[in-house]
């Protein structure tokens, strides 16, 4: 059953491996994500600016601009997205030791969808519950 349409979760997935990126946007989709796929940090940008998803899924190594290049320009400009960097790395742990973000978790590739959609729920609700503080 699908989630109300106003009660969706958006999920933009960055990742330039253009085959992960559409299954996984799909596979979201299925679950009731409202999920697209761009396959650069470039598009990655023009859609957030467009329209700030709830949850952004962003692939540690991209080419141009890297994913923790793009990740740290995301949450200058839009503090409020909740990012997932998605690696392959098993170290990333301690280099984001010293990286202190609100909004922001990892996961290892390849992604478990369930763990996936379990983060990106709790993301939702996390954000709920800021917005409502807020007000």
């Amino acid at each position: 059953m699908k989630k109300a349409e106003k009660d969706r979760t958006s999920v933009l997935v960055v990742d330039n491996e253009i085959e992960f990126a559409s299954t996984l946007a799909e596979r979201l989709q299925m679950r009731g994500y409202d999920a697209t796929a761009v396959y650069c940090t470039e598009d990655a940008f023009e859609s957030i600016k467009k329209s700030p998803p709830d949850v952004l899924l962003l692939d540690l190594i991209m080419p141009g601009t890297s994913g923790m290049e793009a990740l740290m320009n995301v949450k200058t400009c839009f503090p409020d997205v909740f990012v997932v960097l998605m690696t392959g790395r098993l170290d990333i742990e301690k280099e984001l030791e010293g990286i202190k973000l609100d909004n922001f978790t990892f996961i290892i590739k390849p992604v478990d969808l369930s763990a996936l959609t379990v983060m990106i729920d709790r993301a939702k609700i996390e954000m709920m519950n800021k917005k409502r503080l807020l007000e």
